[in-house]
């Protein structure tokens, strides 16, 4: 066989596997938007493996970390249908972990499909045509009378031959040139758009899939990891004798801080995999090192510590709104003045919402086997982890322990739940400084407090909101003050505005400014960053103004979004108002809105743009006297391009729809003299099934481009039930959660 130099026109290869198949590798060079995007996940190159055996058994690798948002499906089912692939033929395997082969692995930021659609065509495309090219070699017949269709090539006289009987002479066959493929007309697909279960569904479903939680390696110890409740203290002593004669514990001892653990990588997480200072327990079993847990008395240097209280960042800002606005970010001409006509109706109303916590289901947790090098031999080092960016551990590895990335090893595991709180690695920093100080294979595993205490929180805040109603209850201006915070004169993950935000990309008229407070308490991604919060207060506040004018809330929202335009053309992380006016309608049409509702009950519309997906959602609530809210029915219009998997994408638009809605009901972090004042479900609740609402899910399939679903149908909830409950009770909501509001969510 022919070698292929790698470069543009010539990124594939093709070799022989056992049994006669064929194996395709594919090097494409980086395909993503993510700058566009805007998102946690950038790209370098990406090498994808297929397999097609003899029996006819089609072999796809799947490269990107799963958490429950499906890519170990999907992206799979777009190489499927561009090859011509029976999916029944298909098994998905996990690829491990190789920056060599496969690139960047990671997941966030829903860039998944995004970043990878054309490179999963490409390659199907590619095996296509070489499958192709063997079938029209050994049939002797001209390659355009063939067709590829389920797993088998086609003559139009009928003549076929399957997949496996070609795949020893495909392997012979020229690489194609990716400029010159061409891909299935979206009308013939039999794969992309279908419903297809999960290829891990049941070995999740019988309890034999491996989460990081799971691992079992000879030798290992259990360790626990006990931090200072101030962010920021560290350990000066602790009752180390007593704790080293409790049963089963074999070690115990202090790590001190260690501030090397960053990645420069991704400049927004540089920190935050850090070592905290604390004490460590290694022992036999989970039982005897969160029993000796339980029975540490540490003395705290406190000196650095953190005192963040929320009730006192509550007052300040307050007064910073009562001063006015900050730091002018954007500014229409005629603001003061239109805000200052007479003729005008005005409203201000200020907004707030909390800290909150990720809480995975499965807490923190890795497993790490340092092995000290002897003589020439190098220290080694290999992981166990559940994480969004699983190779970034290496980096942290050398960092701070000095651990060459060659000599690191990382085994991904399977996560229960990742929401963004697994991009950051201080779990695995505090393992692997624990496996390195103990001298064995220790499991590390977080308790519930463990996990609350020490996450990186979706930042609390505030935004102050102006804006006057014209005389033909229209919109003319708008004056949004958002109150945030800031570590290191920086503003932390999900503070502040973008600036991409609808209603201010519609607005000629419209000024945005920012004040930023000092906060020690860290804060990172949490699903949809920014976005969850900014969709509760803009949308909730467009309501208000409806209500102001005199208008219905969707017409209102429809004359705002004006002709159907690309704000920005081309750019994929713009508002297009003509695909947000299909899903506003879409929404309306389907929730029946603008019905007739009985006493107490309410129906609530808000629309929002985030993570390049346009989505609309309408709540269907009840209040009784006693402010029990039910949220019968949730109706979703989304439009986020051609939908690959309909079971997954429907599945991930009502997770988000639940997420959202256990969120803005009762969960809040709040920190007391830098204390977190929550421990566990019980001051953490998460809603039960009981409460859960009937979610309808409805996709607009547009020719744009696919984007991410899995984190822009959680902005909308909120702000759709609270204009909900106010078109039931006449109760304006201004916070979250609604807990705090006097509304039991039932």
């Amino acid at each position: 066989m022919t070698k292929n130099k790698l470069n543009r026109r010539n990124f594939l290869k093709a070799s022989a596997v056992v049994g006669g198949g064929i194996m395709l590798e594919f090097n494409l060079a980086s395909m993503t938007h993510a700058e566009e995007l805007g998102t946690l996940v950038g790209s370098k190159e990406l090498n994808v493996f297929v397999q097609i055996a003899s029996d006819g058994k089609i072999t796809i690798y799947s490269a990107t970390p799963e958490m429950g948002q499906g890519v170990k499906t999907t992206l799979p089912m777009i190489i499927a249908e561009e090859m011509g692939a029976k999916w029944a033929d298909v098994e998905v395997i996990d690829a491990p972990l190789d920056a060599g082969k496969f690139g960047m692995q990671g997941a966030g930021g829903s860039t998944s499909i995004p970043r990878n659609f054309d490179t999963m065509r490409k390659m199907g495309a590619s095996a296509r045509e070489m499958l192709i090219g063997a079938a029209s070699e050994s049939m002797e017949v001209e390659r355009k009378d063939l067709e590829a269709k389920d797993s088998t090539v086609i003559h139009i006289s009928g003549e076929s031959l399957t997949f496996g009987q070609l795949a020893a002479l495909a392997v012979k066959q020229p690489v194609p040139d990716p400029e010159m493929l061409s891909f299935k007309d979206p009308r013939s697909y039999t794969i992309i758009g279908t419903t297809v279960g999960g290829v891990d569904n049941l070995v999740i479903a019988t309890g034999q899939s491996q989460f990081g939680i799971d691992v079992d390696v000879p030798g290992m110890q259990y360790a626990s990891y006990t931090r200072c409740p101030r962010i920021g203290g560290t350990a000066i002593s602790f009752n180390e004798a007593e704790i080293v004669k409790l049963p089963g514990v074999s070690q115990a001892f202090i790590l001190a801080p260690d501030e090397s653990a960053g990645i420069a990588s991704m400049s927004f997480l540089e920190g935050l995999a850090a070592l905290r200072g604390g004490v460590a327990i290694v022992g036999d079993d989970t039982w005897s090192v969160m029993n000796a847990k339980s029975k540490l008395k540490v003395r705290w240097n406190e000196s650095a510590a953190s005192h963040d209280d929320w009730e006192q960042m509550v007052l300040q800002a307050q007064q910073i709104a009562d001063k006015g606005d900050g730091e002018v970010t954007l500014d229409g001409a005629n603001v003061d003045q239109a805000m200052a006509n007479s003729n005008h109706k005005t409203l201000e109303s200020f907004y707030q919402f909390p800290y909150v916590a990720h809480v995975c289901m499965e807490p923190m947790n890795c497993t790490v086997h340092y092995k000290k090098g002897s003589g020439r031999q190098p220290d080694t080092m290999e992981l166990w982890i559940p994480s969004q960016f699983p190779g970034q551990v290496k980096e942290i590895a050398e960092n701070m322990l000095g651990v060459k990335k060659e000599n690191v090893k990382v085994n991904p595991t399977r996560m229960g739940g990742g929401f963004g709180r697994r991009a950051v690695h201080d779990f695995a920093s505090e393992a692997m400084a624990i496996s390195y100080r103990a001298g064995v294979p220790v499991k590390l595993t977080w308790t519930r407090t463990d996990d609350i205490h020490n996450d990186f929180f979706r930042v609390g805040g505030f935004q102050n909101m102006k804006a006057a109603i014209d005389d033909n209850g229209k919109l003319a201006a708008w004056n949004q003050h958002y109150i945030g915070f800031a570590k290191e004169g920086k503003p932390v993950i999900g503070s502040g505005l973008r600036g991409n935000e609808f209603s201010m990309v519609a607005l000629d008229n419209a000024r945005v400014s920012q004040t930023m407070m000092p906060v020690q308490t860290p804060c990172g991604a949490w699903r949809a960053p920014g976005s969850n919060t900014n969709a509760f207060v803009e949308q909730s506040f467009l309501h208000e103004l409806s209500v102001l004018a005199g208008r219905d809330h969707v017409d209102f929202l429809l004359e705002l979004m004006g002709s159907r335009r690309w704000i920005k053309e081309g750019n994929v992380n713009a508002l297009n108002t003509g695909r947000a006016i299909d899903v506003i309608k879409r929404a309306a049409e389907e929730s029946g809105w603008g019905r007739p509702m009985p006493k107490g009950t309410g129906l609530g519309f808000a629309f929002y743009f985030c993570h390049a997906a346009h989505v609309a959602e309408v709540a269907e609530v009840s209040v009784d006297e006693n402010r029990n809210l039910k949220v019968h029915k949730v109706t979703v219009a989304v439009d986020v391009g051609p939908i690959i998997n309909m079971s997954g994408a429907t599945s991930q638009v009502q997770g988000s729809v639940i997420d959202g809605l256990s969120t803005m009901a009762m969960q809040q972090i709040t920190m007391q003299d830098g204390i977190i004042q929550q421990d566990n479900f019980d001051t953490y609740p998460v809603m039960r099934i009981a409460a859960t609402p009937e979610v309808n899910v409805h996709f607009i399939q547009s020719d744009n481009r696919p984007t991410g679903l899995g984190e822009p149908a959680l902005p909308p909830l909120a702000p759709a039930v609270t204009n909900a409950i106010f078109a039931a009770t006449g109760t304006r909501v201004r916070s979250m959660p609604l807990s705090e509001q006097g509304f039991t969510l039932v």
